[in-house]
């Protein structure tokens, strides 16, 4: 941009009224060492026009006695007006920018080194950064308006800097020598190629190194979704169906992009880890991260999927947070669509969050965008993370896997499988979980709310809450083509037509979900609350006094050390005694003094609440419980006695609650924990027969109290049993089953006083139906109505007299023979609505 006398005028006023507010400095090598032979011609080149830039640059030059960029400089007999050009020309009167020419300046001193072999011009590259680095900045307000790779508008350039000006930084790289390319003999238009090539090359390195790389990949990324083959397939079928024309269905796609696509941008990644900094410290005290050196060993050359379990709505930023300060790249997120919600969708969508709706049942066109992006994002080498639960666990259960995210993955796989995927599961553990009180209405029967960011804030008023510690535990990863030869040898071969599903895709896409559930469960962070909750829960009236309960705390951690779970499980310090303070302290437990001493309770409120803490734990106590369960009834038992039992029941606690042991690897952790109960003196040993402590012992008590951890699954497996036998052959369908089992489980609570929501879960009888039909025990006719094998009866009472009181199963045999009177089937599908006419 020639300067005449007249603009030399004006800049020189601007600069001096723009230097009232900003401060500057030259960072990087001094303009000593920069090399510059002052004998011949200095330019300097700037990436994109900007007169604040320039003015910055005009300052640092004359404070280092560098030539000015504003004034003239001689170049053999010709006298350039400036000495600074912008490798990006300016723009038209339009405000667009033509990328394709070469700056004049850069053509005519390739043309004067041409002609004069004797002249030389030097080229310096200088940029200008608005803005502290991320390690050294500290307001979140500020990271927001710091440079990143967009196009930055006039209006955002002021508000930069008014906010970072005082803050700004000039980097000069070593000069380019012009004479040094056109001794290359390329011809002129190659030389000036090769300098633009080399200038750009710079720039984009330099501003890499200060700001990280460039992945605002969305500018281009959502146009060329249109051209993938399946999205134009589905284009064309929209335009035959007669639904639309072609522009307006390819309009109609172009929104679906943008309303899916994520606008990841380092800017508000940094934003964010500023807040979450002070969040993670301010609310909760920290966090623990386990086994992240296994990610970081096997990320660089994979397709990273972070497969998380789903807690509360912040698994969506601790992950991103933890991952982005420990030297990895934070993931392309997931998220609902209800989440795309004004200031705070656009805060997650730069975050990484890209918005999935909830069903894409009736609309190929946005499936085929939909599974396009991903694709994209896949082969790109993008990690990405999704929760394969579907939907936040109000239980604290580990919720069956939803199969859609993981099938687009295994059929984005087998459209190109070069970038090798690996599953990274995640387990996220809360000693005190933000939306407690809103789950602790759902559990008590309120009707679920529209899942919401704002019910964070709702909860971030309470700071003088504690709410613990958060814990990260990065589980065993799941490469996927291992898998697929391990369960599906064959499916390296190709389908027969281009888009053609293989048969074997839906059985690997639930083997897969249950894969990943296992693996986040075998990661578990084993806390103070859910120790102290699976204690006081499997007591009468949910309270111990201070010793019996540090005991039995004790036993617990024994136990796990014993016979770990995995080798990614943690288990916290201290012992039962430090675990009752811990949980005193975040006010999960209620306490009454006495002569005595103190005695530990849940009030009604935490009674409920601490039954999600327990569930987080489950299925690591799930199969020792079991074992004590068979000692209630029976005193005695030989080790083939316990094998087959535990054999029969394991597959429906294994489906129910993930569990990561095989059948083939259960007969040796059967021995590891009868093991463990001898040395703890819950058991003896005589001969191969394992003998229980009398009923009046202390070790009596601490094994009765380790098997109600498992009763009400137990009690709910019967119940569906009963409810099956008692209606008799093919007289129920599994729906039916279900919405028996349901009603049956919620009389049963009130009667006896089960103070555990999740007891009448329906989802939990539809899963356990759903495995007995897997195992053949059950099965279904033609009308799908369920059959039963003759001698279920038999071996379902013979199972329940060892894991039951005979009390229990009394009363759910008397509940299910009153079915007629007080609780009747839905009849078959189009029955009810003829009655009604």
């Amino acid at each position: 941009m020639p300067l005449s006398p007249l603009r030399r005028l004006v800049f020189s006023l601007l600069r001096r009224v723009l230097y009232f507010w900003v401060r500057s400095e030259t960072t990087g090598p001094s303009p000593a060492q920069l090399g510059i032979d002052r004998s011949n011609p200095v330019f300097y080149v700037l990436q994109t026009p900007a007169l604040s830039d320039l003015a910055v640059v005009d300052h640092e030059c004359t404070r280092a006695g560098l030539p000015r960029p504003v004034l003239p400089v001689a170049t053999g007999a010709v006298l350039e007006p400036a000495a600074f050009f912008y490798l990006t020309p300016a723009p038209d009167w339009l405000g667009r920018h033509d990328k394709r020419g070469a700056p004049p300046t850069l053509q005519r001193m390739l043309s004067l080194c041409a002609e004069d072999a004797t002249a030389d011009v030097q080229i310096v590259p200088v940029s200008v950064f608005w803005g502290q680095s991320p390690a050294s900045e500290s307001s979140p307000w500020k990271l927001l308006f710091a440079d990143s790779w967009a196009v930055t508008g006039r209006l955002r350039r002021l508000v930069t800097i008014l906010i970072l000006g005082r803050k700004t930084r000039v980097q000069f790289a070593p000069p380019l020598h012009l004479q040094a390319l056109v001794a290359h003999n390329k011809g002129h238009a190659r030389t000036v190629r090769m300098a633009q090539r080399l200038l750009r090359v710079h720039f984009r390195q330099q501003r890499s190194a200060v700001i990280g790389p460039d992945i605002s990949h969305r500018r281009h990324l959502v146009k060329g979704l249109l051209h993938a083959p399946w999205v134009r397939q589905a284009i064309l079928d929209e335009v035959q169906q007669g639904h639309t024309s072609t522009e307006k269905a390819e309009k109609l796609a172009l929104r679906y992009g943008n309303e899916i696509a994520s606008d990841y941008t380092y800017t508000a990644i940094r934003f964010l880890e500023v807040v979450l900094s002070w969040f993670w410290n301010k609310i909760y005290d920290g966090i623990k991260v386990g086994h992240i050196q296994q990610v970081q060993a096997i990320a660089p050359g994979h397709e990273v999927i972070y497969v998380p379990c789903h807690r509360s709505h912040i698994d969506y930023l601790l992950l991103s947070y933890l991952l982005f300060r420990n030297g990895l790249t934070p993931p392309h997120i997931a998220a609902g669509i209800n989440l795309n919600m004004p200031v705070i969708g656009g805060l997650l969508r730069r975050g990484g969050a890209f918005f999935m709706r909830r069903t894409f049942k009736g609309n190929a066109l946005y499936a085929a965008v939909f599974n396009e992006y991903l694709h994209t994002l896949f082969t790109k080498g993008f990690p990405v993370e999704y929760f394969v639960e579907g939907g936040r666990s109000r239980t604290g259960r580990m919720l069956r896997p939803k199969p859609g995210m993981l099938a687009i993955t295994l059929r984005s796989y087998l459209r190109s499988s070069r970038t090798p995927i690996v599953f990274v599961p995640v387990y996220i553990g809360y000693e005190r979980i933000l939306e407690g009180r809103t789950y602790l209405g759902e559990l008590r029967g309120a009707s679920k709310k529209k899942e919401s960011i704002f019910d964070i804030f709702k909860v971030i008023g309470a700071l003088k809450q504690r709410f613990g510690q958060v814990a990260v535990n990065f589980g065993e990863p799941i490469r996927l083509s291992a898998f697929l030869d391990e369960t599906h040898p064959g499916w390296r071969v190709p389908p027969s037509s281009p888009g053609e599903r293989p048969a074997w895709l839906h059985g690997a896409t639930q083997r897969l979900g249950e894969r990943v559930a296992q693996r986040i469960n075998a990661a578990a962070a084993i806390n103070p609350a859910n120790l102290v909750a699976l204690a006081l829960l499997s007591t009468g009236r949910q309270a111990l006094d201070e010793h019996a309960l540090a005991r039995v705390l004790d036993l617990f951690l024994a136990l796990l050390h014993k016979v770990p779970y995995s080798p990614y499980v943690t288990v916290p310090e201290g012992d039962g005694r430090a675990m009752i303070e811990h949980a005193r302290a975040l006010g999960l437990v209620a306490e009454q003094r006495d002569a005595l001493g103190r005695i530990l309770y849940l009030d009604e409120a935490n009674a409920v609440l601490m039954t999600y803490y327990r569930n987080n734990i489950l299925h690591i106590f799930a199969l020792p419980a079991l074992l004590a369960s068979f000692f209630q009834s029976s005193s005695r038992m030989n080790r083939e006695q316990i094998v087959r039992f535990v054999r029969a029941l394991y597959p429906f606690l294994q489906a129910e609650l993930f569990i990561r042991w095989q059948l083939d690897e259960l007969d040796a952790v059967i021995d590891q924990w009868l093991a463990a109960f001898t040395d703890q003196g819950l058991l003896t040993l005589d001969g191969d027969t394992y003998v229980r402590a009398a009923p009046s012992s202390r070790q009596f008590v601490l094994l009765t109290l380790l098997a109600r951890g498992i009763t009400q699954t137990l009690q709910r497996f019967y119940m569906a049993i009963a409810l099956l036998l008692d209606h008799g052959q093919h007289e129920l369908t599994a729906e039916q089953l279900e919405a028996l089992c349901t009603t049956m489980a919620q009389r049963l609570s009130i009667l006896h006083g089960l103070n555990a929501p999740e007891f009448f879960d329906k989802t939990l009888f539809r899963h356990f139906i759903e495995t007995l039909l897997e195992v053949g025990v059950v099965f279904k006719d033609a009308q799908g109505r369920l059959g039963y094998q003759g001698r279920l009866g038999e071996l379902a009472e013979g199972a329940a007299k060892r894991v039951l009181s005979a009390e229990v199963r009394l009363s759910i045999r008397q509940v299910a023979l009153q079915r007629d009177h007080d609780i009747e089937p839905e009849p078959p599908t189009g029955v009810g609505e003829n009655s009604k006419l």
